[in-house]
């Protein structure tokens, strides 16, 4: 795949004052390309507490290719594939919910604490056609990492 069917990929993830700065920014650099610069924001919480925004929009192709490829170290990766048809709205953005405390430890599952966007390439800019194309590029990286 010499270009990566989507526009970009954002990754974003909240640190809230009860949790280590640090751990955080691991949890979310597991799916980054090495040195990849975080935007941090500070705002604040319903109670008045500090909370930390970590974000990352990427568009450069290999680096949407190494987020996306992340995601075939999923355990449940079928399960992924299965539910592209929830996960992809109808503007042909790409929504993934990731565990920030298993990612923490290098580790990629579907869950909650980190937000994955992506905006799907597709012609037509047509729900079922971003799914299509979503699912060939996943399935290809798939591929692709099972032969490494």
């Amino acid at each position: 795949m010499s270009a990566v069917p989507f526009h970009y990929v954002d990754l974003r993830t909240f640190c809230y004052s009860t949790e280590d700065e640090k751990r955080v920014e691991a949890a979310l650099r597991t799916f980054l390309p090495e040195d990849t610069e975080i935007d941090r924001e500070v705002t604040e919480g319903h109670s008045g507490d500090r909370i930390l925004v970590l974000s990352v929009r990427l568009e450069r192709a290999d680096d949407v290719r190494h987020v996306l490829a992340t995601l075939t170290e999923l355990g449940d990766f079928d399960r992924l594939l299965d539910e592209l048809e929830d996960r992809i709205d109808d503007n042909c953005a790409f929504y993934i919910g990731l565990d920030k405390q298993v990612a923490y430890k290098g580790t990629v599952e579907l869950g909650d604490g980190l937000m994955l966007r992506g905006k799907v390439e597709a012609y037509p800019a047509k729900k079922a056609r971003a799914i299509e194309t979503a699912t060939e590029a996943l399935e290809e990286l798939a591929a692709r990492a099972d032969r490494e």
